[in-house]
């Protein structure tokens, strides 16, 4: 199988964001493809090629997908509280196929922050545009996708997750997890080495049981690890998810039927999950 150009992929992903942003900024007076095209300085023809080719589906069918209607279609379609939960924390779909298996800390290590691990890291794009990548030799610690602050503010976050850490920038070893993680239809055993409380980490180990495609609400998250009264704890947890996209944070939306917030940005989150149901 050959090997994705993520750099390219990063270059459509930028523009693709543009769009949706502008999609959204303008949502109450639906423009149409040729509008669209033009805020990312493309012809009609370029736009629908370059976004098909990244997204897999037509500018109009995304078009539909941003509505708060389709949110809410699709948790009434997914419930973390069905089978698919039990079934592990494999996750098959379209992009590829995941066996991912989640670590924490010990105490003892928790309160170390890192002193004594040696922690490599590297910046990589991807199609979801550049990120940053770091891992241990237990696994992926920390992967963040690299914002308008720019990648200082990626290397800040990371770093004060593991402050006691020596840390080493090697983007050649830590290429292969890129590869991994986003190359169309590999199988892979993906290893996370995570930092976190026990909340933090029963919310992260839940979020790895929602398939790829599916969505639930913070409401039935909190209720899936045994906290009914605290939706608002899980989404802190959330915003404090150190490992983007295999941690998929991006697969829970609001009850109303909103996207709701992500780390990374409203086009992002909505880019990810249309990929992976489209």
């Amino acid at each position: 199988m050959a090997t994705p150009n993520f750099i390219q992929l990063s270059e459509d992903y930028n523009r693709v964001e543009r769009a949706i942003e502008y999609i959204q900024n303008n949502a109450n007076r639906q423009p149409n493809l040729k509008e669209v095209a033009e805020s990312v300085n493309l012809s009609e023809f370029h736009f629908q090629r370059l976004f098909t080719r990244w997204a897999g589906i037509s500018p109009k069918r995304f078009l539909q997908f941003l509505t708060k209607e389709n949110a809410k279609a699709l948790l009434r379609q997914s419930s973390l509280l069905d089978a698919t939960y039990s079934a592990g924390l494999s996750s098959p779909s379209r992009l590829h196929d995941l066996f991912v298996q989640c670590e924490a800390v010990t105490p003892g290590e928790y309160k170390l922050h890192g002193a004594g691990m040696r922690i490599k890291y590297g910046f990589h794009p991807t199609p979801y545009g550049e990120c940053l990548l770091a891992s241990t030799d237990r696994g992926i610690c920390f992967l963040a996708f690299v914002t308008d602050e720019g990648r200082g503010a990626a290397l800040q976050t990371m770093k004060a997750e593991w402050k006691n850490a020596d840390w080493i920038e090697d983007s050649t070893r830590t290429k292969h997890h890129i590869q991994a993680i986003f190359c169309s239809g590999r199988k892979s055993t993906i290893k996370l080495q995570v930092r976190g409380t026990n909340f933090q980490i029963k919310v992260w180990e839940a979020l790895l049981r929602i398939p790829p495609g599916q969505v639930t609400c913070y409401e039935e998250l909190a209720e899936v690890i045994g906290e009914p009264s605290a939706p608002r704890a899980v989404g802190n947890a959330l915003a404090h998810n150190p490992i983007a996209f295999l941690i998929p944070c991006h697969r829970v939306l609001r009850k109303a039927g909103d996207f709701g917030n992500y780390r990374y940005g409203h086009a992002r989150k909505k880019a990810m999950l249309m990929r992976e149901i489209g």
